[in-house]
């Protein structure tokens, strides 16, 4: 049939079918399988036909039609995506030690197994997202964003071709959330930078970036003309079907299902296994069609996964071993100290600009005073400056035979750069301070940036520019006078106006609504940051609690030591901290009802330990309900225990409760316990 000619409804619904089924097998060959079937202008022919025959029967149009690729409207902003699933990050490992280290601790878990089979992959430089599937059809996509909750692309990632818009396979689970890495690859990265320094527009620094840039498009039509990739490496939720029992299997089946997979994943039978990979994979590096900075090795048996369990945002059985920093060479033109939100005072090298990993580098961390002598960094020094990924660039070291002899040693300031405040510095401590507290605007800026942040409050549109011009016009001394500011005052800001202040306004009130955890963390306690924000917030439940707390109690908690404890303790005896945090009760923030009343809840003094996997809950959110009654979560089993909460796949701590007499509850018996 041709879509020139009269059809029937009917005749039109086949052939939409056909040239649908048709362009997917295309697309496939081509992006997936690198192995065109047809010239391009047989594909565009058919492109063009289904095009035409859904114009013509708007009835037959469908959200999974290749034709939806192109992109729709665009949008006015992202919407939030909370993952059921949190997707974690990777810890990394940048020596072969730190990679046997961490496969001695995978077997100290399962002490039966002399040698633990892994699955290894590259690590692509791209950008980590989510796709759920319901009944095969491709529904929703996400960024990653701080691992709870990221941002809606879902019109963005439909426009990359290698993505299956429907799951045809029989046992595909009824609800399928697949996670995997956007890229652009080596190729389409340079053609685009040429075409558009051809048009006299924007060129991006390296792939990555231009990935991230490119799935971030308010307009999904800009997507669409990007070269994008993605491949799958793993699953998030599922629901209504059963997966393999291992990472291999898995991978396996997700290409037979139709998504795109590394061709380079494979596994291997042990860690050295494992570094023969890394060693491989490095050699061949070169020759891929896609940037990689590294390779992850994950415990192949998801049985083994589930009982290692993660720790704060990364999983116990999984590491990415990163390749070798990138070096240059450069020279040091002078050396200045910023000012931290705690007032320490960071040396940061001012260089000649050199081109490192990927970028232009004309500024690095030397970290600290002591660090800073340690390498004896003087300005007019030749130095070697590395940069890994994302890290920070830093000095290295210095070249001493290229040292001038007019180079100028660098001495700790007195007073504060910015302030004028005294220098103070504890004979312990590596790190130098302003003494000046929030009267340095310096501390008063970056206080409110980590307050703002999107691991903190996540203010949108609080950007770190518009906190200085705050703090300059004296408009923002604490974090709570953000919550009072008001429409007239910021619309008559430079570069506001009034749609960006209604905006922010908005943002500010909807920050309002928080969690416990990310309160803590954004109030930038010295030392505490969203791990152990988290579990003190578990610990103690409530504010109230955790206010009240001495130095004693404070030690009670998980992974919080002596100075962390003393740091809170002083945080919450400071006259000053204790009247911004009323002010910020004050102001309507709040976190979800049930957590704010734990004290003298029903399960008030009691300790519980979570062990294995639970059907209902994750274990933060097992965690929560707990320290919502007043109870408190514990990592390690003692004689103190109350309860030890054994879900499937327990690990050891679920014999040594059976060994100290501990009260064991399965999840049916935890839950009665709560709703009692």
């Amino acid at each position: 049939m041709n879509a020139g000619g009269d059809s029937t409804v009917d005749d039109a619904r086949r052939r939409v079918a056909e040239l649908r089924e048709l362009i997917e097998r295309y697309n496939r060959r081509y992006y997936m399988l690198d192995d065109p079937e047809v010239p391009d202008a047989e594909y565009d022919q058919r492109m063009r036909e289904l095009e035409e025959l859904e114009l013509r029967f708007p009835e037959l149009a469908a959200a999974d039609s290749p034709t939806r690729r192109v992109g729709g409207a665009p949008a006015a902003a992202f919407a939030a995506v909370r993952h059921r699933v949190p997707m974690l990050s990777l810890e990394n490992a940048f020596s072969d030690q730190e990679v046997l280290d961490f496969d001695r601790r995978v077997r100290e878990r399962f002490p039966r197994h002399s040698a633990v089979r892994y699955s290894a992959e590259p690590k692509l430089d791209g950008l980590a997202v989510s796709a759920t599937y319901e009944d095969g059809a491709f529904v929703r996509a996400a960024t990653r964003g701080d691992g709870e909750t990221g941002e809606d692309i879902t019109q963005n990632l439909r426009t990359i071709r290698s993505l299956p818009l429907r799951l045809r396979a029989a046992d595909v689970p009824r609800v399928l959330e697949v996670r995997g890495e956007v890229f652009m690859p080596t190729a389409g990265f340079e053609r685009f930078n040429r075409e558009a320094a051809a048009r006299g527009e924007k060129t991006f620094v390296n792939p990555r970036n231009a990935a991230a840039g490119s799935l971030r498009q308010l307009d999904p039509r800009v997507s669409a003309r990007r070269p994008l990739e993605m491949f799958v490496y793993g699953v998030g939720y599922v629901e209504n079907g059963n997966l393999p029992d291992s990472q291999g299997a898995l991978l396996a089946a997700l290409r037979r299902w139709g998504f795109n997979v590394s061709p380079e994943v494979r596994t291997v039978e042990s860690i050295d296994g494992c570094l023969a990979y890394f060693r491989r994979i490095g050699e061949e590096r070169r020759r891929l069609a896609y940037q990689i900075d590294g390779v992850v090795y994950k415990v192949d048996d998801l049985a083994m996964q589930r009982e290692l369990g993660a720790v704060s945002r990364a999983p116990r059985w999984a590491i990415a071993h990163k390749f070798p920093a990138e070096e240059a060479l450069t020279t040091v033109r002078g050396v200045e100290f910023q000012v931290g939100r705690t007032g320490a005072l960071t040396p940061v090298a001012r260089l000649a600009p050199v081109h490192v990993g990927g970028v232009t580098v004309s500024n690095a961390t030397l970290h600290n005073f002591d660090e800073l002598l340690r390498k004896d960094v003087r300005i007019g020094d030749t130095v070697v400056v590395r940069r890994a990924g994302d890290v920070i660039p830093e000095v290295v070291s210095v070249v001493p035979e290229r040292r001038p002899a007019h180079a100028e040693p660098v001495a700790l300031p007195a007073v504060c750069p910015v302030c004028g405040s005294p220098v103070v510095r504890d004979a312990d401590q590596a790190a130098a301070r302003c003494s000046g507290g929030r009267s340095c605007p310096a501390q008063r800026k970056e206080e409110i940036k980590h307050f703002a942040s999107r691991r903190a409050m996540d203010i949108q549109g609080l950007g770190d520019k518009l906190i200085e011009q705050l703090v300059d016009a004296g408009l923002v001394r604490t974090p709570a006078d953000v919550f009072a500011l008001r429409f007239e005052t910021l619309s008559e800001l430079a570069r506001m106006g009034e749609k960006s202040a209604r905006n922010l306004l908005a943002a500010i009130e909807t920050a309002k609504s928080t969690t416990f955890a990310r309160f803590l963390n954004a109030l930038g306690i010295r030392d505490v940051g969203e791990a152990t924000a988290a579990a003190l917030a578990r610990h103690f439940g409530t504010l109230q609690n955790l206010r009240r707390a001495g130095e004693a109690e404070l030690l009670e908690v998980v992974d919080v030591g002596p100075v962390v404890a003393a740091n809170v303790a002083a945080y919450f005896r400071d006259p000053v901290n204790a009247a911004v945090v009323d002010q910020l009760l004050a102001a309507g923030v709040r976190w979800p009802p049930g957590r704010a009343e734990a004290r003298g809840g029903k399960l008030s003094g009691r300790t519980f330990v979570l062990t294995g996997t639970l059907d209902g809950r994750t274990r933060d959110e097992a965690a929560a309900a707990i320290a919502a009654l007043g109870g408190k979560v514990s990592g390690s089993v003692s004689k103190k225990t109350d309860y030890v909460v054994a879900g499937k796949d327990p690990g050891s701590k679920l014999d040594k409760a059976v060994g100290l007499g501990v009260a064991v509850l399965d999840e049916r018996a935890f839950e009665r316990l709560l709703a009692e």
